[in-house]
């Protein structure tokens, strides 16, 4: 009986060791996996801002793409505005003209008269529309180039900001 203590003792020592490698092994396995565990969430964390980051890139260069075409809308309409001026401008000359004309004509004397006027009012009308298309011609340019000016700016950008690869 005397080697029963003893070896109680001897088991009681080794379940106790084991208990304590045991103890090491689940302190170890949780220390790591909190590490593991607070990495990742490190990396979600980074990824997630990233994220976030790019989604509010986007939203901003939205926002300038709506402002581009806004404002050339807006060139747009004033432009096509004037040019409908210029047009009614133009309209109401040649009509006043024709109405000089008519008068001149009302009061020949003879048919050689009314050829001369007829002829010169023509010739007039003729230099004038002629004239007047060219400046509308010009205006209408003008307008295409200041409209698309702020299209052609957000193209330019977004090419040179999508264009390019995206770095690692």
């Amino acid at each position: 009986m005397a080697t029963e203590p003893k070896e109680s003792k001897r088991a009681l020592a080794l379940v106790e060791n084991q208990g304590a490698q045991a103890r090491m092994l689940v302190e170890d396995g949780a220390t790591q996996a909190r590490a593991t565990m607070e990495k990742s969430m490190e990396q979600v964390t980074k990824t997630a801002e990233g994220f976030f980051k790019a989604a509010e890139e986007a939203a901003a260069f939205g926002r300038g793409n709506i402002e581009a075409v806004t404002k050339s809308a807006q060139l747009f309409a004033v432009g096509f505005q004037d040019i409908g001026k210029q047009i009614f401008a133009v309209s109401q000359a040649l009509t006043d003209h024709a109405m000089e004309s008519a008068k001149a004509l009302a009061a020949v004397k003879s048919l050689k008269e009314a050829a001369d006027i007829q002829s010169a009012f023509a010739k007039a009308a003729l230099e004038r529309s002629m004239s007047e298309t060219a400046k509308l011609q010009e205006a209408t340019f003008r307008l295409a180039e200041a409209a698309s000016a702020p299209l052609q700016a957000r193209m330019t950008l977004a090419v040179e900001k999508f264009g390019k690869p995206i770095a690692a």
